[in-house]
């Protein structure tokens, strides 16, 4: 069982940015790929960013391509996502997500689930 803590949502400016946080309790975090989703009220889970079990790889969903930047840091077992250039339609709440099956942006091969963390974007 891994379980994972997202931190560092929280309200901001368009145009701003934020750095959320991810922080697992299960070693070796790096036997996973990290992803981010985001749920915008209303809508479905999407797809935000993935990133390889050595941080060698990444992909971005194009809504964000240039403006997120995801990392992260095996030793520390935390994943962080870079948001700047943040857009009123980044309203949502960001979840972190382990999948042991592969490197992927489709949610059901993600294992583990954070509890998420609210992102507002005001115009």
């Amino acid at each position: 069982q891994v379980q994972l803590v997202e931190s560092g949502g929280g309200v901001v400016q368009a145009g701003g940015s934020l750095r959320l946080s991810c922080a697992a309790s299960r070693r070796p975090f790096s036997n996973y790929a990290m992803g981010w989703f985001r749920q915008p009220p209303g809508k479905a889970r999407e797809f935000v960013a993935v990133i390889s079990w050595t941080g060698g790889s990444t992909h971005y969903a194009d809504s964000v391509k240039g403006r997120f930047t995801i990392s992260r840091d095996n030793a520390k077992n935390t994943l962080s996502l870079q948001m700047n250039s943040l857009k009123p339609d980044g309203t949502a709440v960001y979840y972190c997500a382990a999948s042991s099956k592969g490197y992927s942006g489709t949610n059901t091969l993600y294992d583990y689930w954070g509890q998420g963390t609210q992102v507002t974007v005001s115009s």
